[in-house]
């Protein structure tokens, strides 16, 4: 279908809710989504596409064809907006990991020698499961952290056929087993710490060392010392492990906080599990950067909580979620529990969104190299700019003079983002005698682009966005010569702020581009017109130099470079200061220096025969 197509047939759904399967030419669903009303939310993708991302753009390039579903109510929407995804796994959705699921530890009572073992599932095998937790290596960092502390078996054996067959391996005489290869050791025994291992997992730790405590005081009394030294050995570990390591799942935490960060190549998304106020355990997922930003943190939560099977009391987030109230009761239909899903504004609750996103911000920066970090900027910036592709090549201009003489212009290159100081080029601007700066600008950007029409070396490098500094007559003036010259290029002028900074881009015919809510772009686009600037005026005050060298200013006492510079900006030239009355020269000097320079010039027309 073509654009239009798309268009149209959009503008025919009802004003219903439902879901939308964005499909390409090959029928593959690349996009799945949820609308209060289908006709409102659908026919957005195919207006004025330039309110889109660039991301967004691509999506909508590749749609051929869409089809929708609708729903009875938003809540059967949002419930069948899960499960599509789920089953489709569409390629401009955020997705959290693959759909392995999340690791659970699984032990079996019923056998005579339980194991804790890892599982990917539950099943309905009469076992008990626990979890899920965050990741298989930090669930075997929970098994590992079972055995040693109630002192388990790790090894291959297999009880009770390998009981007496050898002595007992290692890890007993490093004593982290108690050696339940050895005859002497009871079957009772064995159930018994397996249980005591059920009851940490089930987060009965508190009720454990009880039990524990009050092993350990009877076999005090009975003076059976190192029994009772080690059920204090076994209680400080207990209090630890439960403490510390087995809250990794979040499934008894009462509160999880969310935190969302995007850099501009990657994204964070951040679960922070509290237990009674008490931070135990950060789960969190880099992600590529998302190709609908606004749909993305809702997205997220929906697909953790619903893939884990598992939520606390509360969940805060960063954000508004428009459809918070139906997820709270998708939560109680799967999980029979009651969630609060809350965004904090003020107090105690926004201080822990405000610490869920620093760990989402600290994580994503980590994970974005400086060439991602680039590239990525220059992929907001095409998208700013309505480019084809992103920005490889960027050339800067800038204009400098004092009073209309010694005019020059800078030219700068950024390639990938980064300066390329071969590729700069100044000019001396030629027959102007007057502050002129677009006639100055068309000059040099017509002498750059005719060496680039002849093939001369050093110009034949074609930009694919040109920058000035100046406004939308700067642009417009350029755009206007290289059009002349059947060059045509997109041209941006730079417009500044009052401290002087590219506060936004201005296309020829005066549409601002505003880039100061864009942090990485106003970032790289102050840093060309800094550059740009710096080095047109260090090549003018070059000049400058040597033009002043030996003037007869310099032999008057009080006026240094600065004095001078404001006296030829007022003047114009030497022969205009010698003509100046002692009333003019004061509105641009001090009395004893306006004096000076008066002095110097009229004491020379005295002495004159």
């Amino acid at each position: 279908m073509t654009r239009e197509e798309l268009k149209q047939a959009a503008l025919s759904l009802p004003y219903e809710p439902g879901v939308y399967l964005m499909k390409n030419a090959a029928g593959t669903v690349i996009y799945v989504g949820k609308a209060k009303k289908l006709k409102n939310r659908v026919s957005q993708y195919f207006q004025d596409t330039a309110a889109h991302n660039a991301k967004t753009r691509k999506m909508v390039s590749n749609v051929d064809h869409f089809e929708t579903i609708a729903a009875a109510t938003e809540f059967e929407a949002l419930v069948l907006e899960c499960s599509l995804i789920k089953h489709y796994m569409p390629k401009y959705n955020i997705l959290l990991k693959d759909d392995k699921g999340y690791p659970y530890l699984r032990v079996d009572l019923r056998e005579a020698y339980p194991v804790i073992t890892l599982a990917t599932r539950v099943t309905d095998d009469g076992a008990r499961y626990f979890g899920p937790y965050g990741s298989r290596g930090r669930t075997q960092q929970v098994i590992d952290a079972l055995r040693t502390t109630f002192r388990l078996p790790g090894c291959s054996k297999k009880f009770p056929r390998d009981i007496g067959r050898e002595r007992p391996c290692l890890n007993y005489q490093m004593d982290r087993c108690d050696g339940w290869c050895r005859p002497c050791m009871q079957q009772a025994d064995y159930h018994a710490r397996l249980e005591q291992a059920v009851l940490l997992l089930e987060g009965k730790h508190q009720s454990l060392c009880q039990e524990l405590q009050e092993k350990m005081e009877a076999a005090a009394e009975e003076l059976r010392f190192e029994r009772a030294a080690e059920y204090r050995d076994r209680l400080r570990a207990i209090e630890l492990l439960g403490q510390k390591q087995l809250v990794t799942a979040g499934t008894m935490a009462d509160t999880d906080v969310i935190g969302w960060y995007q850099t501009e190549a990657k994204a964070c998304f951040a679960v922070l599990h509290f237990i009674k106020g008490n931070l135990m355990d950060k789960d969190y997922e880099v992600l590529p950067v998302p190709e609908e930003p606004d749909d993305a943190l809702s997205s997220l939560v929906k697909q953790y909580y619903l893939t884990r099977k598992a939520a606390p009391r509360r969940i805060f987030l960063p954000a508004e979620m428009d459809d918070a109230a139906l997820f709270e009761e998708l939560l109680l239909q799967e999980l029979g529990k009651h969630v609060l899903i809350r965004t904090p504004q003020r107090g105690y609750g926004r201080r822990l969104v405000e610490l869920a996103e620093k760990n989402a911000r600290e994580e994503a920066e980590r994970a974005t190299s400086k060439a991602e970090r680039l590239s990525g900027t220059l992929v907001l910036l095409q998208g700013m700019l309505g480019l084809r592709e992103p920005p490889r090549r960027l050339e800067a201009y800038d204009i400098s003079n004092i009073a209309g003489t010694d005019i020059v212009a800078s030219m700068t290159v950024f390639e990938d983002g980064k300066p390329k100081k071969s590729d700069y080029k100044r000019f001396q601007v030629r027959g102007l005698t007057d502050q002129d700066d677009y006639a100055s600008m068309r000059q040099v950007l017509c002498r750059r682009f005719r060496h680039y029409l002849d093939g001369d070396s050093g110009f034949s490098e074609r930009p694919d966005a040109l920058l000035i500094d100046g406004g939308a007559v700067h642009a417009e003036t350029v755009r206007a010569a290289l059009s002349e010259m059947g060059v045509f290029l997109p041209i941006f002028g730079m417009v500044k702020d009052n401290r002087h900074r590219t506060r936004a881009l201005v296309t020829p015919d005066g549409q601002e581009i505003s880039i100061q809510s864009t942090p990485a772009v106003f970032a790289l686009i102050g840093r060309i017109q800094e550059e740009t600037h710096r080095f047109a005026i260090t090549y003018q005050r070059t000049l400058r130099s040597r033009h002043v060298r030996g003037s007869q200013l310099d032999a008057i006492p009080g006026i240094g470079e600065k004095r001078r510079n404001q006296l030829l900006r007022r003047f114009r030239s030497l022969a205009a200061i010698r003509a100046a009355s002692r009333e003019e020269l004061q509105e641009v000097l001090p009395a004893p220096q306006a004096q000076a320079v008066y002095d110097h010039f009229h004491g020379q027309e005295q002495t004159q025969p």
